[in-house]
């Protein structure tokens, strides 16, 4: 996996100040994505051990509240693997902060199918997330004042809660 940037002191993607992943490689290719360079699989730099050490260390101090995780696509195939593990770890050391997860797939069509299809990135991944704000970005609903979100259509999902109903649950923010 590649990736495009790690912002230490993000404010934008999740509430409080967060470590945010922009992976690199996306197919959804949304029409205004503010990203774009991002869609290609190569942009960007090599995803190694170093930047997974770069990541948990950016975030121990206790005023971070989490990691964000976007794109790109973290949920494209191709990252899956490189984001589940990164995911673990940060479950593992820190228990206490919150992991978002940014993506274009909807949680109820695509991610539950996946998962429910056996895929076994997917079915141990979900679990470790809190929120997953899901939805491809679509131009024409875009709002600037939504929290969170580019777009009207795109949901700010509670994890745990839509694996225990099986489907999207919105979280309150």
């Amino acid at each position: 996996m590649n990736y495009a940037t790690i912002k230490k002191t993000d404010v934008a993607n999740g509430p409080g100040v967060r470590v945010s992943l922009f992976v690199s490689g996306c197919t959804h290719h949304c029409k205004g994505c503010f990203n774009s360079e991002a869609w290609d699989f190569h942009y960007g730099q090599a995803y190694t051990e170093e930047t997974e050490q770069e990541i948990l260390q950016a975030l121990a101090p206790d005023y971070i509240r989490g990691l964000s995780l976007l794109g790109g696509e973290p949920m494209e195939p191709e990252n899956r693997g490189a984001v589940l593990s990164l995911v673990k770890k940060v479950r593992e050391r820190y228990p206490q902060k919150t992991i978002w997860c940014y993506t274009g797939y909807h949680f109820d069509r695509d991610l539950l199918r996946w998962m429910e299809e056996g895929d076994p990135v997917i079915t141990e991944l979900l679990p470790l997330l809190d929120v997953i704000v899901d939805g491809e970005f679509i131009e024409e609903r875009k709002n600037l004042r939504l929290a969170f979100r580019g777009s009207e259509n795109q949901r700010i999902l509670d994890v745990q809660l839509s694996l225990r109903e099986k489907c999207g649950k919105l979280l309150a923010v």
